[in-house]
């Protein structure tokens, strides 16, 4: 069966933002009297809300943290990505190669999708297919998101990809029926995705032959 939606994650599969954002949270909660490394900095918090996050340095630091710490940390890492971000490696080429709609679907709010695009200049290859949790009212690992994606262009979900790069979006395409694909690039904080009837790739270069695959297995 032939892909009819490409679907992207939008940190760490599209631009280089997980090692930025990571950094910046690093570096917010070290103010607060809490030292993690980048390692378990990604392990801990890739891929999950805002307050989720709150509320695990909460738990370790037995208090509250400030009523603006989430805003302050979001300000943060959005002026980080305006003047830092670049696009994954290679996944350019692979948009390039596409010949059927894609799009990006991320747990993050407009916002910072959008100033994340913008600063690694994908930006107006996704105008008018951005999808946010924010704005769908379903948070991965919730499939909600995908399937909104997926209705947005009357593609059946069986026959959407989804290339992602944590075990929250790869559980929510597999709980949305869709095929997915877990980028686990070499280097500090890369996901461990083991999940059955999960395809891993550690290269975008390698992504355009495996959806080809994909869609030859289907």
């Amino acid at each position: 069966m032939r892909f009819g939606l490409v679907i992207f994650d939008c940190d760490g599969v599209l631009v280089d933002s997980e090692h930025l954002g990571h950094a910046v949270m690093i570096e917010a909660v070290r103010e607060l009297g809490l030292d993690i490394g980048l390692g378990e900095a990604m392990a801990r918090f890739r891929g999950r809300r805002m307050n989720e996050c709150v509320i695990d340095i909460e738990r370790e630091l037995g208090r509250p943290v400030p009523e603006s710490f989430a805003d302050d940390v979001r300000a943060r890492m959005l002026d980080r990505f305006r003047l830092e971000m670049h696009p994954v490696a290679g996944i350019e080429a692979v948009l390039d190669e596409l010949t059927v709609p894609y799009c990006v679907a991320s747990n993050g709010a407009m916002e910072k999708i959008r100033t994340t695009l913008g600063g690694s200049g994908l930006l107006p290859r996704f105008e008018g297919r951005i999808f946010s949790a924010y704005e769908v009212g379903f948070w991965k690992p919730d499939p909600g998101l995908f399937l909104a994606a997926a209705a947005f262009f009357q593609v059946e979900p069986a026959r959407c990809a989804v290339v992602e790069d944590s075990l929250p979006g790869i559980r929510a395409a597999l709980g949305a029926g869709m095929t997915a694909f877990g980028y686990t690039p070499p280097g500090v904080g890369s996901a461990k995705i083991d999940i059955e009837g999960v395809v891993t790739f550690s290269s975008m270069r390698e992504l355009p032959a495996l959806l080809h695959a994909g869609e030859e297995a289907g």
